[in-house]
């Protein structure tokens, strides 16, 4: 993030980036030998991240353990066809280009930088290279072509404040600025948002529209760059209050050669430089925060959050599980701080991963939240108490229990279809248990909760759920509008899997079509999680029994997959060639998926993307996001690589 601190000569104010005088200078790295860097909102990988690559086909990630100074090796397999002759033609460029229509041969077109060779085909083309800018050499100085050339190259000039794009209105200008936003930290110490920076010297009207995108949603990667980001807000106070977001979800001190302990010592982000800048930020609406700096979250750092920020709407405390940590929370959620209030207007509440906090926290803080829409408990200690606590008024449509092993099936079930907050609003609802451990869901909570969920619902993961070949009929109506089903460790055999994607009966004895399939409704699944299910091997997927792979399932285009099925495909790429799928893998997760058709363009292919996604792209996401934007760092982390 670049900073520019107010000045009354606006014309002559220059920015003072985060990164400048402190950063070295990096040399810049040919296109040839690296991946392109032109893509679109320069798509790079971020500090200890797991990040969405959209060139590649779903489940495509740019895993970086630690700050790359140089962006990852272009890879032939990671681009179809098309996509890897338009990458080589923006990597190697023809040294001539050729005008169109009036054209007249190309006998003195200049090949090369130089120009010392010429082609010999056709005839009359006698200048072009340098010549090309000011016109077509047949044409005569005062001939129509070329002044029309010459003034179609004149640039067009208006008084201060009066071009066509400082007239729009400031509500379009807000919507055309975010765009130049860059959301994820580079992977290299340069300024981002360069773009901004240009329109924020460029005029008084851009300026203005300009300082609260670029200041609206603050990233930060590094120690340093919380410590400029808090000097500039600390010396011109007005700037504090356009932010409305503080995101430390890719911070990391990896790649500047500091350990924890280095951080602690050089006092850039502390619990008391945390307070100092919530403080500054009274208008904050998203604050997202995650293991690495756990430590720094004290008690006061608590309590200004839930006690001091009225505008607070969304809070992500992802992994953070410190002794630190722990006494902070159970010292300010507790019955004996009045200071606390009785209702809170947080909407977006994540504490993924945050195992160390005890019952009382979640049996307290849960029954204030009477506007709750997404709520992230996976791998915690909330009771069945704490969960019918929440309130009635509350709306979820997002909610994950994974892996709460002090939740019993039953009282879970009768929760979801009985409690005011959940039966009718749900829209991604994660039960995973690992059975190894704990199992959530009986057979008969299987048949009592399938029945019930609402149509609303397009993400169900019930990976742990002793589900069997009766359940079949109970899926079949939520095949219909849930994009993403997890049935892992599901006892089903390959016919119970084919009859999600097609009627058993093809056909009545007298050949017409039976009444199942007369009405039988084509499933809406994009993703399909069969890990653990002792029926699917590499062998049946690819066999003619299976209709996994069959053009008919589409558009089914994940399967996840256990390590023993994937290390098998992988061996076998011929098979998966053949039917147009290609194995994919990410930290402990692996899927088969199948490649995009040739024949649909780029551009009209389905990215992945849907609103109740929150910016994310690709399938089986586990943890649920509370604010939007492209997934990365340590979240993206724990969405698809644990």
């Amino acid at each position: 993030m670049s900073v520019q601190c107010p000045s009354a000569d606006i014309g002559r104010a220059r920015p003072t980036t985060l990164a400048e005088h402190t950063c070295p200078d990096y040399r810049r790295v040919s296109p040839s030998t690296h991946r392109v860097q032109s893509r679109k909102r320069q798509d790079r990988d971020s500090f200890s991240s797991v990040k969405e690559d959209d060139s590649g086909i779903p489940q495509s990630f740019l895993v970086s353990k630690e700050s790359t100074l140089f962006p990852l090796p272009l890879r032939d397999q990671d681009l179809d066809s098309d996509e890897m002759a338009e990458t080589l033609t923006m990597q190697n460029p023809p040294g001539f280009c050729c005008p169109c229509g009036g054209s007249r041969g190309w006998k003195e077109v200049q090949l090369g930088k130089r120009g010392h060779h010429k082609s010999k085909s056709y005839s009359d083309l006698r200048l072009f290279g340098a010549e090309l800018q000011k016109g077509w050499d047949w044409a005569r100085a005062d001939s129509p072509e070329r002044l029309a050339v010459a003034a179609a190259r004149k640039p067009k000039t208006y008084p201060a404040g009066q071009s066509l794009l400082e007239k729009l209105p400031t509500e379009i200008l807000d919507q055309i600025l975010p765009l130049l936003v860059i959301d994820l930290p580079p992977n290299d110490y340069t300024p981002r948002n360069t773009d901004l920076i240009s329109c924020l010297l460029s005029s008084r009207t851009l300026y203005v529209a300009t300082l609260g995108t670029l200041y609206k949603q603050i990233t930060l990667p590094h120690s340093y760059i919380f410590s400029k980001f808090l000097n500039h807000i600390s010396a011109y106070q007005s700037l504090g209050t356009l932010v409305r977001r503080l995101d430390f979800s890719h911070f990391s001190s990896v790649g500047l050669g500091r350990s924890r302990r280095d951080n602690l010592e050089i006092q850039n982000v502390t619990s008391a430089t945390l307070l100092k800048c919530l403080n500054l930020t009274p208008q904050l609406h998203e604050f997202l925060i995650q293991e690495h700096l756990d430590e720094d979250i004290d008690e006061k750092v608590v309590q200004k959050l839930f006690c001091g920020m009225e505008y607070l709407r969304a809070m992500d405390f992802c992994a953070a599980s410190s002794a630190a940590f722990k006494t902070a929370f159970t010292n300010v959620i507790n019955f004996e701080n009045t200071a606390l209030p009785a209702f809170l207007d947080i909407q977006r509440l994540s504490l993924h991963e945050c195992n160390t906090l005890p019952s009382s926290v979640f049996e307290i803080l849960l029954p204030k939240l009477h506007r709750l829409t997404h709520l992230d408990v996976a791998h915690t200690r909330i009771t069945d108490e704490a969960l019918f606590s929440i309130p009635e008024t509350a709306r979820l449509t997002h909610l994950n229990l994974s892996k709460c092993s002090r939740l019993s099936g039953e009282k879970v079930v009768n929760f979801l279809t009985t409690h005011p907050a959940v039966r009718d609003s749900l829209i991604y609802l994660n039960l995973y248990a690992d059975i190894a451990h704990n199992r959530l869901l009986e057979e008969s909570d299987v048949e009592n909760l399938l029945p019930k969920l609402p149509s609303s619902l397009k993400a169900l993961h019930l990976t742990g759920a002793k589900i069997k070949g009766v359940h079949v009929p109970l899926l079949l109506p939520l095949t219909k509008h849930v994009e993403e089903l997890s049935l892992g460790s599901a006892q089903l055999s390959v016919q119970d899997i084919n009859d999600l994607f097609a009627p058993r009966q093809p056909e009545d004895e007298d050949g017409d079509l039976s009444m199942e399939e007369q009405t039988w409704v084509p499933p809406a699944m994009h993703y399909l999680d069969l890990t653990g299910v002792p029926s699917i091997t590499a062998g049946a997927i690819l066999s003619t029994n299976s209709v996994l792979t069959r053009p008919m399932t589409a558009p089914l285009e994940v399967l996840e997959l256990g390590d023993s099925v994937i290390t098998c495909l992988k061996e076998r790429p011929v098979p998966s060639k053949r039917l147009g799928w290609v194995v994919r893998e990410c930290g402990r997760r692996g899927w088969y998926v199948r490649e995009p058709r040739k024949d649909i363009p780029i551009g009209e292919r389905d990215n992945g993307k849907r609103a109740w996604k929150m910016g994310a792209m690709w399938w089986g996401g586990r943890k649920v996001p509370v604010a939007w934007g492209e997934v990365g760092g340590l979240y993206g982390h724990y969405m698809f690589k644990k």
